[in-house]
């Protein structure tokens, strides 16, 4: 926090003074629980005090007092928009740590679940930021109610495969829950067949109308030297020029099989965030097109299923995995000690790291740019307030 920049100072007769304001933590553009002191000058945003902790989930104390059979339904509510990311995260340590082996079947139904997600995810984070900008985009509720429809058509695909809408223990340790239910296969063609041809809907709203290229070109901009400095990740790092990607880099879960682009904007703004998450829209979709193409035949796990919830071990060490989320990049440490329980469990959450970035890039812009720039952000406070 910077102390100076609170002091107030007055300025003559037609002068000014500073003002502190808090936004949030109830916010509708925080987004969650987020609460963001400023000190303004007029409209210019002068200084930011960053505060979190108002959403004490506890999950990774909580990890430490469940099995490894248990704790994937609870991984779900860490990023609970992107829950089949979290949970990947997880089995995917425990895999590692315990050297299971994963089916290639099961592998392939991890990335059509994980582009799924993401492409759900996205659409949430299209029409909840475009609803912040609100004004000449359809008074904000046009963008929001195109994009949560999309959304309801990848969540039923998730109710028709687990049964559920939002948290799913899809991923389990050795492969997966579930396998594909009959016809599925044929509506998920359908359904991104759809969604691809709305993308371009979607585009012709925003990019063509000048309210939203004003409030998004050359706002909020991160510097790839910053970018780095501060650890963001995910669309956000590669909105600012820098092409890291998981999947790309530190493939997993059988994603080098699978024929992708990496998109990469240079300018680091809102708008340039903006389009790394609409190509990754369509490269999703392409992913997903691959794996029902490719899907192997077999088991969808490497263990039977368990008789008590205590039956899976993992021998004493220490394991880490992380994947690319819809946010960045989502880690799992876990230490075992060769109980069914993990001995300690650590999370390294892709919103935590990048709300970082928020206070050196929010002095010197407007109160109004604030709600645009949070909203190109997309944290989700689950993974937050750990």
């Amino acid at each position: 926090m910077d102390t100076e920049a609170r002091k107030v100072v007055e300025m003559g007769w037609g002068g000014n003074e500073r003002l502190v304001m808090n936004m949030g933590p109830q916010h509708p553009s925080a987004h969650g629980v987020f609460r963001a002191i400023l000190t303004l000058e007029g409209e210019t945003v002068v200084a930011v005090d960053a505060v979190i902790g108002y959403l004490h989930r506890c999950h990774e104390k909580l990890g430490e007092t469940l099995t490894y059979v248990q704790y994937p339904t609870i991984a779900s509510k860490t990023d609970y928009v992107a829950a089949m990311t979290s949970e990947l995260a997880y089995v995917l340590a425990v895999e590692h740590l315990g050297k299971f082996e994963v089916p290639k079947r099961a592998q392939y139904l991890r990335v059509i679940a994980a582009e799924l997600q993401r492409i759900a995810s996205h659409c949430l984070w299209l029409g909840t930021w475009c609803l912040d900008i609100g004004g000449a985009l359809g008074g904000g509720a046009t963008i929001f109610l195109y994009a949560i429809r999309e959304r309801e058509d990848v969540l039923d695909l998730f109710e028709a495969l687990t049964g559920a809408r939002l948290l799913y223990g899809f991923h389990q340790v050795g492969g997966t829950r579930y396998d594909v239910p009959a016809g599925w296969d044929k509506q998920v063609r359908e359904t991104i067949d759809r969604i691809e041809r709305r993308l371009d809907e979607y585009e012709a709203m925003l990019e063509d109308n000048a309210f939203f290229l004003v409030r998004t070109q050359g706002v909020g901009v991160i510097s790839p030297e910053l970018a780095q400095e501060v650890g963001i990740s995910g669309p956000l790092i590669r909105g600012s020029g820098i092409d890291f990607d998981l999947r790309r880099w530190a493939p997993y879960s059988s994603y080098e099989d699978f024929d992708f682009r990496v998109p990469v904007e240079t300018a680091g703004d809102c708008y340039a965030r903006y389009r790394v998450r609409m190509v990754e829209f369509r490269e999703s979709i392409t992913i997903v097109r691959q794996a029902l193409d490719g899907l192997p035949e077999g088991p969808i796990s490497s263990r039977p299923g368990v008789k008590s919830v205590g039956q899976v071990r993992v021998p004493k060490g220490e394991g880490y995995a992380r994947v690319e989320g819809a946010r960045g990049e989502v880690g799992c440490c876990i230490v075992a000690d060769g109980s069914p329980k993990p001995y300690r469990m650590k999370w390294r959450g892709a919103s935590f790291s990048n709300l970082a970035i928020l206070p050196h890039i929010l002095p010197g812009c407007k109160i109004a740019d604030v709600v645009a720039i949070m909203g190109s952000i997309d944290p989700v406070f689950g993974e937050v307030d750990r």
